[in-house]
């Protein structure tokens, strides 16, 4: 598969995941990815905590409502410290998305499925923050999405999109 294939192909998968566990070094490859990604002034500021234990996928799991983990082998867990990077803009949310893109894209690439889980656990029922304590998380970090990782039991269904004319346009809006 190459780059271009990649990102037609990858799309948020919801299901049950097989039990079958993501060896470590995969985990490390899609980290790595996700590292690699650019950074706002190279600040730097996205950190990541895979999770493969079965006893604290448990404890998390029993956590996030709705279960939307529960059956997947790993979860990648997105840091983000808020670091000012030039005068007063801070480019975390930036840094980390391009880190979360990035890591979905060695998902697939790599034979597994994976979903961005990021509004409902930093919401108000905090599920983020309940996931940071259980992992030991500093305060000047906010876990602020779960990527579940693993071969997927059913075949993902690529959503519906707008045809290219109704998004993308050259020389101005919508010529």
């Amino acid at each position: 598969m190459n780059t271009l294939e990649t990102i037609s192909r990858r799309h948020s998968y919801r299901g049950k995941y097989k039990s079958i566990p993501v060896p470590k070094a995969d985990l490390i490859r899609i980290m790595q990815a996700g590292l690699d990604a650019p950074s706002g002034c190279n600040k730097q500021t996205t950190s990541l905590i895979a999770v493969d234990d079965k006893d604290l996928l448990k404890k998390i799991n029993s956590v996030i409502t709705p279960p939307v983990c529960e059956t997947a082998p790993a979860i990648i867990c997105v840091l983000t410290e808020r670091i000012i990077a030039y005068r007063d803009r801070c480019f975390a949310t930036h840094d980390y998305s391009a880190a979360i893109e990035n890591m979905l894209l060695a998902i697939v690439e790599l034979g597994y499925e994976s979903c961005w889980f990021e509004g409902h656990i930093t919401d108000i029922d905090r599920i983020g923050y309940q996931i940071a304590q259980i992992l030991g998380v500093p305060d000047n970090y906010e876990l602020v999405c779960i990527l579940p990782v693993g071969v997927a039991e059913n075949k993902p269904q690529p959503p519906n999109k707008k045809p290219f004319e109704e998004r993308a346009w050259f020389n101005g809006f919508k010529k």
